[in-house]
């Protein structure tokens, strides 16, 4: 592939890029780089909005570089204040421990595990507090470090800032020097850190890295960023139906972005697609990406026949359960909700039906004998009492 061609996709869908005659040099010498991705393990579930930096990466792997990818299990003890209007809760060893092993098992569904070299920043991090931190200190100012958009705001508000915060990103920029990154990706709140690590490797006569950022995605509900706290989110470890339903309420004008940011399809091509078959299209491949390329197309199938044709798949899942257990009972045992009371709210928002009347309370369930359970727009299940 010509470097011009590279460029253009190693850009593709990017916010900022610092800079990119610095990005053609690199591509230019012909040898393999260092392209840097660091992630704090502060939650154990990932989402799209994980992705984007992720496939960013991948993009990277396939255009024969190495992915260096970081697990922040030191930084996330201290937590990154970017983007933040209070101090993060602080978590525990045995948190990000767990969480780490989480997000690696998730990462991989993305990115090629052979192509990829996996850090943790504890590796190096213990020694840089020990032995290197005073004289990092000295080559960096207040207020340098105070600049920051998320730093003055928490200042004027009179929101605490901590110095342990202050601190993260020359602990991210450190992460750069440790493992000589040549590119470091990240969300575009991520720029102020990324800059810092392109200082801190020409501080050590280095040649500095390029810092490239991704823009936040946009959730399902086409206004907030993608996350779980607003409920607008599309997580990899949804099952291959709920995935490809949720993927099916992207609006027609963010599909294309969707694409942008997720795949590297055409988007000529994309655009030239009628757009329920274009929406259709990305759900599958955000499928596959996750659960296989049989789910994708399984998925696919299973959506069209319960709502293009109005028709209840084939292949619904059989269960038996006792009379008179309670219907918020029986959804936790179809695996439908992670506990009881998840379930009693689906009930009390009318998103439990039972032969596709909506239950009105959390009842004992005793009649029919037989008869399809739906939870939300794409969980079906046959259950029979007895």
């Amino acid at each position: 592939m010509k470097i011009d061609e590279q460029l253009a996709l190693a850009k593709r869908g990017s916010l900022s890029l610092v800079n990119d005659e610095d990005l053609k040099k690199k591509l230019e010498s012909g040898r393999k780089l260092r392209v840097k991705l660091g992630v704090d393990p502060t939650s154990a579930d990932l989402h799209l909005g994980h992705s984007v930096v992720l496939t960013k990466l991948r993009t990277f792997q396939d255009l024969g570089h190495t992915a260096v990818l970081i697990i922040g299990d030191f930084t996330a003890m201290v937590g990154d204040p970017s983007g933040r209007d209070s101090t993060r809760p602080t978590l525990t060893a045995d948190d990000v421990k767990k969480n780490a092993e989480t997000y690696q098992a998730q990462a991989f569904k993305i990115l090629d595990p052979s192509k990829t070299e996996l850090r943790f920043n504890s590796e190096w991090l213990h020694d840089f507090m020990s032995t290197k931190l005073l004289d990092t200190l000295k080559r960096h100012t207040v207020q340098q470090i105070l600049e920051r958009e998320d730093f003055k705001k928490r200042i004027k508000e009179n929101s605490p800032l901590t110095i342990l915060e202050t601190f993260y990103p020359l602990l991210q920029g450190y992460d750069s020097v440790a493992i000589k990154a040549d590119v470091e990706l990240g969300g575009n709140d991520q720029l102020t850190n990324l800059l810092m690590g392109r200082k801190m490797l020409k501080d050590a006569g280095m040649e500095p890295q390029v810092a490239l950022t991704m823009p936040l995605l946009v959730g399902l509900d086409g206004v907030k960023k993608m996350s779980k706290s607003y409920g607008n989110y599309i997580a990899f470890n949804d099952l291959p139906n709920d995935l490809f339903g949720k993927s099916m309420r992207v609006s027609d004008e963010l599909m294309l972005s969707y694409y942008e940011l997720l795949t590297t399809d055409d988007l000529a091509a994309v655009k030239a697609l009628h757009p329920m078959e274009a929406k259709k299209r990305l759900a599958e491949i955000l499928t596959a990406r996750f659960h296989g390329a049989e789910a994708g197309k399984a998925a696919r199938k299973f959506f069209e026949d319960t709502f293009s044709k109005k028709e209840l798949p084939t292949d619904v899942r059989e269960i038996k359960a006792s009379p008179g257990l309670l219907l918020s009972a029986l959804i936790t045992q179809c695996d439908a909700s992670k506990s009881r009371n998840e379930a009693r709210r689906l009930i009390q928002q009318g998103g439990v039906k039972i032969d596709g009347k909506k239950a009105a309370a959390d009842e004992p369930v005793s009649s029919p004998s037989a008869f399809v359970l739906q939870i939300g727009k794409h969980q079906f299940v046959k259950v029979s009492l007895g």
